[in-house]
């Protein structure tokens, strides 16, 4: 089988005779370097053991890679239809362990997939990607079996999943990701890497689920409400945001929601009245 997928002509020379072109509406910027699609195919962890979710796999440059590091099975969302040319060629050679389904994966119900869990590996769109971050960790805290994460973003937003509290990149998805998940960034990518090459550098994060934080949740939806409130009006202090008893949880009411460690943002949502977000 991986054979049949080294046969396949470059990325590039595949765009080229279907006449495709990165779309700037589907924030694509495709990643045609064998070695970092390797490379990133190769951190989804049990890989051969793994069915693999991809959004947005465009020409299948990273579609190419999973296939090739043994995985599983690859499902593919794709909302791009004119990319079907190049990804029904990727499936031939697939011997069945590619499904591309052409649609928007952030109404694509992945609830039945597999009963093992499923790993996410993504190259994400510019301009979904913290969205679609977002519901994932709302799925894995009420209890989808995605197995890990390992996605592709800006390396902004990926400081932004990694931060601790008294960062200036700490903020909601900073909280959500760590009360969920391990979180960590694996490597840099340069924006040299891409067609077309974006104005800003990218980076690899991998997002594991851990159990032990998970069980800890009580209502990820008010969770998500909480840090929404405070870290949208960042720059003032808590207490002039929210009019509740700080000094109940070891605060003046003067700290801003930088300070603020995710336990104690999961401390907050457990008491605090759904009417006062």
């Amino acid at each position: 089988m991986i054979n049949k997928i080294e046969s396949l002509p470059p990325v590039s020379e595949m765009m080229r005779d279907a006449g495709l072109e990165p779309k700037k509406q589907f924030g694509q910027n495709f990643l045609f370097d064998l070695n970092l699609t390797g490379r990133i195919a190769r951190s989804v962890p049990d890989i051969k053991n793994t069915v693999v979710v991809e959004v947005g796999p465009g020409p299948g440059g990273l579609t190419r890679a999973l296939l090739m590091a043994d995985a599983k099975r690859v499902i593919a969302i794709e909302k791009d239809k004119t990319t079907e040319p190049i990804l029904s060629k990727i499936i031939d050679a697939s011997d069945g362990r590619l499904e591309v389904i052409f649609g928007d994966a952030l109404k694509t119900d992945l609830q039945d997939l597999d009963q093992d869990g499923y790993a996410i590996c993504s190259n994400l769109p510019y301009n979904v990607g913290t969205e679609l971050l977002i519901n994932w960790l709302h799925e894995i805290a009420t209890g989808k079996k995605i197995k890990s994460l390992t996605l592709m973003f800006q390396r902004e937003v990926a400081e932004r999943i990694v931060a601790t509290p008294n960062n200036k990149q700490y903020g909601r998805l900073s909280v959500l990701a760590n009360l969920v998940a391990d979180t960590k960034i694996l490597f840099d990518v340069p924006n040299t890497a891409f067609v077309p090459r974006p104005k800003v550098q990218s980076a690899v994060v991998q997002i594991i689920p851990n159990k032990n934080k998970i069980k800890l949740i009580q209502d990820i939806s008010k969770l998500e409400k909480l840090t929404a409130r405070l870290f949208g009006q960042r720059r003032k202090m808590i207490r002039g945001i929210l009019k509740i008893n700080w000094a109940d949880y070891g605060l003046s009411g003067t700290e801003r929601a930088e300070e603020l460690p995710p336990e104690l943002f999961l401390k907050i949502s457990g008491n605090i009245d759904t009417n006062l977000l």
